[in-house]
C-alpha cells in the first residue's frame, strides 16, 4: 500500500526518520478508523453486511405515504356555518372513496361522491345550531390512501318560520286526503322546502306537490289513494332557507293510513246522493243543494272538518243576516269558503224536491241530532276526514282547488308543473 509511506513521509518532513516507523503505525491506525467508518455507512446500526443500512428503508417508507389530499370545507372548528351550500369534501391527485358525515345523534347526512371522485355534496340542508362531524377518505393512483377529520357546528337562526300540517299523525282517513301544509311565512324557496318533504308509501305509489301560493304546500298521487296505503312523512325542515334569514325549525315524522274508499255523488238535479263503497252503491240518500242564486258548486271536495254540531251564520259567508242557525248538527266541511254538507231540521219536504239551501249539500235530521236513524246521522257516522263528496249537474262553476282540499279539481299535468 501506498498510505503508509506517503503518511510517513509527512511525519518525516516535520520530525526527523526517528519516528517515521511511529508515524506509519499511526497512519495504520488512520486508514482502519477510516474503513471502519466507510463499512458502517451513514446510521451504521444497520448490522453486518448491509453496507446500505437504513437509508434504503426511509426512501421506502416514504414512497408509501398517498399522494392524496382531502380537504373538508368548512375548516375544523368553524362556527355559525350555513345550513346549505357550505359543506363541501374535496380530493386532489387522487379520488375519494368514504365520506361519513353524522350529527350529534350519530345520524349520517344523505350525500354523493362525483363520477370522478373529487368531490362529495350532501344532498340535503343541515340542521341548525347542530355540530356535525366528517371524516373522509381517498385513494391515489397506487391505492394508498389519505383520510382527514373535521367538526363544525352550523348557525343559530333569529328569524323561523313551520309548518301547520294536516293530516295528524297517527290518523285513519278517506282515500281524497292530501297531505296539506301551511306556512307561518310566505316562501321564496320553494324548490328547497319541497324537496325538504320526503312522502314514501306502501304500497309505493308517485306522490307530487303543488304550491297554493307562497303558504301553501299539497301533496296527492295521480288518482284517490287506495284503500289501506301506508304514508310516511318526513317533515324535515329544520335549517331550510325558506326565505333570506328565515329558517324552518321543524324536524316530525307523519304516518298516517288511508281507510276503506268511499266517494259519495251528489246529482243536484236528482236531488239525491249515491254513497260508494269500493265503487259499489251501499246507501242512496235524498238531499237539497243551492237554491237559484246560491248553487252548490260542482266538482271533488274533500271533507276536512266534522262538528258534531255548528253555528251558520250567513254574515261569515257573505249572506249578511239572511240566517243565523246556532244549532245545525251533524256538519262536514267540503270547502274554506263555507261549504258544507249537513244535517237539515227545517228544511220541510225539500229534500229530494227542490234545492232550497245557500249552497250546502242538506240531509234530512233533527234539531239536538239524536236520532241516528236520520239520513245526516248516518252519513255522519259513516263517513270520514278525507272522503270524497263529489257534486255534478249544479248551475254554478267548479270548485277552486285551493278552496279547501279538493286539489283534485286540478288535471295531473298541471298538478305537477
Amino acid at each position: 500500500m501506498n498510505v503508509g509511506p506517503i503518511s510517513g513521509a509527512s511525519f518525516g518532513a516535520r520530525q526527523g526518520g526517528a519516528r517515521r516507523r511511529g508515524g506509519r503505525r499511526l497512519a495504520a491506525l488512520a486508514l482502519g478508523v477510516m474503513l471502519a467508518v466507510t463499512a458502517c455507512g451513514p446510521g451504521g446500526d444497520s448490522g453486518p453486511g448491509d453496507g446500505k443500512g437504513k437509508g434504503k428503508d426511509s426512501t421506502a417508507a416514504q414512497s408509501k405515504q398517498s399522494e392524496a389530499v382531502v380537504t373538508i370545507a368548512p375548516k375544523d372548528g368553524a362556527k355559525s356555518v350555513e345550513t346549505s351550500g357550505a359543506l363541501k369534501v374535496s380530493a386532489a391527485k387522487g379520488k375519494l372513496t368514504e365520506v361519513v358525515v353524522k350529527d350529534p345523534d350519530g345520524e349520517r347526512i344523505d350525500g354523493k361522491i362525483s363520477g370522478d371522485g373529487a368531490t362529495w355534496t350532501p344532498s340535503t340542508h343541515l340542521a341548525a345550531s347542530t355540530k356535525y362531524t366528517v371524516h373522509a377518505v381517498a385513494k391515489d393512483s397506487e391505492g394508498r390512501t389519505a383520510a382527514e377529520d373535521a367538526d363544525f357546528t352550523t348557525l343559530t337562526p333569529k328569524n323561523t318560520f313551520i309548518g301547520t300540517f294536516t293530516p295528524e299523525d297517527g290518523s285513519k282517513v278517506g282515500v281524497g286526503m292530501p297531505f296539506s301544509v301551511r306556512f307561518s311565512r310566505g316562501i321564496t324557496s320553494p324548490e328547497d322546502v319541497e324537496k325538504a318533504i320526503r312522502i314514501t308509501t306502501e304500497p309505493a305509489v308517485e306522490v307530487e306537490g303543488h304550491w297554493f301560493g307562497n303558504d301553501r304546500l299539497d301533496f296527492r298521487p295521480e288518482k284517490y289513494w287506495k284503500a289501506g296505503t301506508k304514508v310516511t312523512v318526513d317533515l324535515n325542515l329544520d335549517g331550510v332557507e325558506g326565505r333570506p334569514g328565515v329558517y324552518g325549525e321543524q324536524d316530525k315524522k307523519i304516518s298516517f293510513t288511508i281507510g276503506r274508499n268511499q266517494v259519495s255523488v251528489v246529482d243536484a238535479k236528482k236531488l239525491t246522493m249515491k254513497v260508494m263503497r269500493e265503487g259499489k252503491v251501499v246507501k242512496t240518500i235524498p238531499v237539497t243543494t243551492g237554491a237559484p242564486g246560491y248553487e252548490t258548486w260542482n266538482g271533488q271536495m274533500v271533507i276536512s272538518e266534522k262538528l258534531t254540531v255548528t253555528r251558520m251564520n250567513g254574515e261569515t259567508v257573505g249572506y249578511g243576516g239572511e240566517y243565523d242557525i246556532k244549532d245545525v248538527p251533524h256538519a262536514m266541511r267540503l270547502s274554506t269558503s263555507g261549504t258544507f254538507i249537513h244535517g237539515n231540521y227545517w228544511g220541510g219536504d225539500a229534500f229530494g224536491n227542490r234545492n232550497a239551501s245557500h249552497g250546502c249539500v242538506g240531509l234530512r235530521d233533527v234539531r239536538g241530532g239524536w236520532d241516528k236513524k236520520a239520513p245526516a246521522a248516518w252519513f255522519f257516522n259513516n263517513s270520514m276526514i278525507g272522503d270524497v263528496v263529489v257534486v255534478k249537474n249544479s248551475n254554478d262553476a267548479t270548485i277552486a282547488p285551493d278552496n279547501g282540499l279538493n286539489g283534485w279539481n286540478m288535471s295531473w299535468e298541471k298538478w305537477k308543473a
